[in-house]
């Protein structure tokens, strides 16, 4: 009776194990998994963010313009002491979309990439567009009191 019981409890515990084994081996794969997972996470970098940026590029116009962009996404934008415009901005798809208050254009978005001050990079529009923007430290503006 010992001997039957002995027996088994060792095939029982020999079919446990090859039960487990299937586990054993998603498990391992689940790891690999997870571990290809943090590799891509480690090697894409953080979206580049607008907020708290100031740049200056020069418009088709010809005036010097310095646009910033303040922690919340309202912007501002002069030439100099004049006020040319105002609004929000946000990003979306991978682009720099501005929505002014001053004008009935609707959102315009713009191609963007990580520069850091003092850099310039080109950024088209949906519109075809071309501008050469270049980052400078970040200068907090605020809009000019109203003409009285």
């Amino acid at each position: 009776m010992r001997l039957t019981i002995v027996t088994l409890a060792a095939i029982a515990l020999v079919s446990c194990n090859k039960a487990e084994a299937p586990a054993d081996t998603n498990a391992d794969a689940n790891a690999v998994d997870v571990n290809a997972v943090d590799a891509n996470a480690a090697a894409t970098p953080a979206a580049f963010q607008l907020n708290e940026t100031t740049w200056t590029f020069t418009d088709k116009d010809g005036q010097a313009i310095k646009e910033s962009i303040d922690a919340s996404g309202n912007y501002i934008a002069n030439a100099g002491d004049k006020h040319l415009d105002h609004g929000t901005s946000v990003i979306k798809d991978g682009k720099a979309c501005f929505t002014s208050a001053m004008n009935k254009d609707g959102e315009v978005c713009w191609t963007i990439q990580a520069v850091e001050v003092g850099q310039a990079m080109e950024t088209t529009s949906d519109k075809g567009e071309k501008l050469t923007v270049t980052r400078v430290a970040y200068e907090p503006m605020t809009m000019p009191a109203p003409a009285q």
